[in-house]
């Protein structure tokens, strides 16, 4: 009985480099994006805040989002900035921006935010 020899399994070193490599800069992508997501996520947030509180004009609703946003760190967007309408007795808020974030040299990756008050 003649035994055939087993065929190795395994990464090769290209593979491990270029893996290597990929999630390298998947992690540094990730790690420039995910504050971006933090601000659209406390902006979200305050907008829902500032909607419920069903202020009486459009300025008060500004006011009441400038006064949240002097306390988050996170949210960039001017009070000026958001689109504030009465729809069925009912304010809504709604927001739209654009981040870009370097990559290398002349390369950015841009991501537009838009939401609105839930």
């Amino acid at each position: 009985m003649r035994r055939t020899p087993r065929t190795q399994r395994g990464v090769t070193l290209f593979g491990l480099l270029f893996w290597g490599i990929f999630l390298a800069f998947a992690g540094v992508v990730g790690a420039k994006v995910f504050p971006t997501l933090i601000e659209y996520w406390d902006t979200k947030r305050a907008v829902t805040k500032v909607a419920q509180e069903s202020p009486a004009t459009v300025g008060a609703a500004r006011a009441a989002f400038g006064r949240i946003k002097e306390v988050e760190y996170s949210i960039k967007l001017d009070p000026q900035d958001l689109e504030i309408t009465k729809e069925n007795d009912k304010v809504r808020i709604k927001f739209a921006y654009d981040r870009e974030i370097e990559l290398g040299g002349p390369v950015y990756l841009v991501i537009k935010y838009q939401g609105q008050s839930e």
